[in-house]
């Protein structure tokens, strides 16, 4: 696994250069994360896509401010596919990093060939206890915020990786994660994605249950839909054997 940076956006890769024969999975973090969070697949894939998983702006080794609407990110994502001249990509995103790749597809659909959406929704409204912890008690939010994203069965090494590098997060670039998910509403416009989409909802997902999931497969028009029974949130930390399998059998 390897680190670079790009005009001030961190990011991990399996292989530099890129290999132009295969597509690329661009993984886009949840809400007051970065990059690391996605370990598990960076190099598990390695035998059917180049892989990059980046810092978004404000977090993880980003130098760039953080940000406050799916817009602004979905562009800086873009910005990024764009320049580096990314072979293929496919985005794939967990919570507002799903909300990114629904932007990307609508807004930016000139440089995305496909998407992968992890525990989102096409709106992602939260809840005021979310901006109340992070002003007042943010030292204690990662693990307020862990009986919402894990499920029962999670191990506890797997939930304290998480809330590690959610505290290494600064709370404003947290909060404004989280208010660029409240702000966020494209419910209406799911009927113009054209490009292939996978799906993957866990049956222990408190944050976006797998009705956000049902909603999504219905109005999108080209849906794969995989569902993980005992898998919160975080699926891709808890059950990274099975989220690799979808992705590798969707990229397939």
């Amino acid at each position: 696994m390897l680190k670079k940076r790009h005009r001030g956006m961190s990011f991990l890769t399996n292989r530099w250069p890129l290999h132009n024969d295969v597509p690329t999975v661009v993984f886009i973090h949840s809400s007051g994360l970065n990059a690391q969070m996605w370990e598990e697949q960076i190099m598990a894939l390695s035998d059917v896509a180049n892989v990059i998983a980046v810092d978004l702006p404000g977090h993880g080794d980003s130098d760039l401010p953080g940000m406050d609407t799916m817009t602004d990110y979905a562009a800086a994502v873009a910005e990024f596919i764009r320049e580096l001249k990314v072979p293929r990509p496919i985005p794939c995103g967990l919570s507002i990093g799903g909300g990114i790749v629904l932007q990307l597809l609508l807004d930016h659909a000139d440089c995305v060939v496909a998407g992968i959406l992890i525990g989102t929704g096409a709106r992602l409204r939260v809840a005021a206890s979310i901006f109340e912890e992070i002003e007042n008690n943010y030292a204690g939010f990662p693990q307020f915020i862990e009986e919402f994203a894990f499920s029962p069965t999670a191990k506890r090494d797997c939930i304290e990786r998480i809330n590690k590098i959610m505290s290494s997060c600064p709370s404003d670039v947290t909060a404004g994660d989280f208010r660029a998910c409240n702000g966020f509403d494209v419910m209406n416009r799911l009927d113009e994605i054209k490009q292939p989409v996978l799906v993957i909802s866990g049956g222990d997902d408190r944050l976006t249950p797998s009705k956000y999931a049902d909603y999504l497969e219905k109005e999108i028009r080209e849906t794969t839909r995989v569902h993980i029974e005992n898998a919160g949130h975080m699926m891709p930390n808890e059950h990274p054997e099975k989220v690799n399998s979808a992705i590798r059998a969707f990229i397939k």
